[in-house]
């Protein structure tokens, strides 16, 4: 079946980013699995881990900002990878931005921020309320807010992982990609379905939050339980209306949804056996080729390692449990 108009334009976006980010971005590589890559196929890591800000976040936030004027105001609300991205691309580009946090958040995370001259505005206990609070803000003070996934633009510089990984893969036989707001998945796999429709997209949800794999099956935005978990950059429900939605679940071939011990399997295998230190949203999206390999066997795959944010104390554990 060929890709919908609005996949095709999702994935032109993407080409028109590629353009205006690439004399900011380094090109993440593509790095052959240690132990499962042979004569050109098996397993290979697009390493978004080693992205600046240390999360693909970068390109998305660096893909708005440039597509707007510089005297533009922005603002947002994120204490994450979203954040830090965001903050890193203003510097960049001179936007003056201003990022709501909630009164809980860890104060190494504001003095990052704030750190990269970005203007702090402290709201409620709650990220939810702190996201509505700057979105209340945006209309009030004529700023334009930015969401994590959606958005368009947004979605635009995250599917240039897509190209990268064309360029780097040319027959890629399955991506695997974790799913939270669905920005990730629904930017490479526009791109994916545009330029590659025989390349299988599995997108990989945790069990303990997933709002859009829900979502996808109900065929409309539904409202999960959320429960803590290791992949916390995939945690949290998505918006009414939202763009993702629509995109991803035409680009998704299938989706798979893992359980907290099979993420830390992830996150451990990447570790000891690849040598490198990931978030669980990163190991999240391995799991699924360590449940059944054979089945992988001969084809030509990546997992997306989306970042490297991790919080030291919760990871060292789950590592050490692997020794």
């Amino acid at each position: 079946m060929s890709p919908s108009p609005s996949v095709l334009r999702q994935a032109a976006l993407s080409v028109a980013a590629q353009r205006r980010i690439a004399p900011y971005l380094a090109e993440t590589p593509c790095i052959p699995s240690r132990r499962h890559f042979t004569d050109g196929t098996g397993l290979v890591f697009k390493a978004e881990n080693l992205q600046r800000t240390g999360s693909f976040k970068f390109r998305g936030a660096l893909s708005k900002l440039t597509a707007l004027g510089p005297d533009t105001p922005i603002i947002t609300a994120s204490s994450g990878n979203h954040g830090l991205a965001l903050s890193t691309a203003a510097q960049i580009t001179g936007h003056a931005l201003s990022v709501v946090l909630p009164h809980t958040v860890a104060r190494e995370k504001r003095d990052k921020i704030e750190a990269l001259g970005v203007r702090t505005i402290l709201h409620s206990d709650d990220s939810g309320l702190a996201e509505q609070h700057a979105r209340a803000l945006a209309e009030t003070d004529g700023k334009i807010y930015v969401s994590p996934y959606n958005d368009e633009t947004v979605i635009a510089g995250q599917g240039t992982i897509g190209l990268e990984l064309l360029q780097q893969v040319p027959k890629l036989d399955v991506v695997f990609i974790s799913m939270g707001g669905g920005g990730l998945i629904s930017g490479i796999g526009s791109v994916l379905k545009a330029f590659s429709p025989e390349t299988r997209v599995v997108g990989v949800s945790t069990a303990n939050s997933a709002a859009l794999d829900a979502s996808i099956g109900a065929g409309r935005v539904v409202e999960v339980r959320h429960q803590e978990t290791l992949a916390d950059g995939c945690a949290g429900g998505i918006d009414e209306g939202t763009l993702t939605l629509p995109l991803a679940t035409e680009v998704i071939d299938e989706r798979v949804t893992c359980s907290e011990d099979q993420i830390a399997d992830g996150v451990r295998a990447l570790a000891w056996e690849e040598k490198m230190l990931v978030e669980g949203s990163a190991g999240l999206a391995l799991a699924p080729w360590r449940l059944d390999p054979a089945r992988y066997a001969g084809l030509a795959s990546a997992v997306v390692l989306c970042g490297a944010n991790f919080d030291r104390d919760t990871i060292l554990p789950v590592i050490a449990a692997g020794t």
